[in-house]
């Protein structure tokens, strides 16, 4: 009988744990965009963050679920992106017009499609202070360590003179040692 109890106390701490370290994305990830990108770079460069992270999207999706269900909503990861990136997201179909970086407006699923090529699900694509392009991952990482390195090879500036999936190779090396 006491091991049973001990065993549900347990169970519910470690449930307890796990609900306080995981938080909806759509409130501590994602920024609340204006709908004109040119803005939010301004935005950006007022707070001193590095740049703005658009996470493509679309609705059926079930790897940018898991992405926002098991990844984004993850404190340590929300924290430390908004620290450093503005953070939206894009619907790859959607006919919601918005302003690209330069002000232009353009429909959501044409800047996807014409500007970034966007056709599968989620891609993350990393901009710089002026809507340059630096780097961008197509897919659902496979742990938010994944995604943690993700940022850090954005925000180090590993992008300039590597490849991501190098850089993972190298992160998982060093955790082995």
């Amino acid at each position: 009988m006491i091991r049973t109890i001990l065993l549900l106390v347990l169970f519910c701490l470690t449930l307890a744990e796990a609900s306080a370290a995981t938080r909806d994305p759509g409130e501590h990830f994602f920024n609340q965009s204006l709908g004109d990108f040119s803005e939010e770079l301004m935005v950006a460069r007022e707070e001193g963050k590095k740049g703005v992270l658009i996470m493509f999207e679309m609705d059926e999706c079930p790897f940018c679920h898991r992405m926002k269900s098991r990844v984004l909503n993850q404190v340590v990861v929300q924290d430390y992106f908004q620290q450093h990136f503005q953070i939206y997201t894009v619907d790859i179909e959607g006919d919601v017009e918005i302003s690209d970086f330069k002000g232009q407006p353009i429909k959501e699923k044409d800047f996807a499609f014409r500007h970034f090529k966007v056709r599968a699900t989620p891609v993350f694509a990393f901009f710089d202070l002026d809507g340059n392009l630096l780097t961008r991952f197509t897919g659902a990482t496979n742990s938010a360590d994944e995604f943690m390195w993700l940022g850090e090879f954005v925000v180090d500036g590993h992008y300039k003179s590597t490849n991501f999936s190098r850089y993972k190779r190298a992160k998982k090396k060093e955790m082995r040692k």
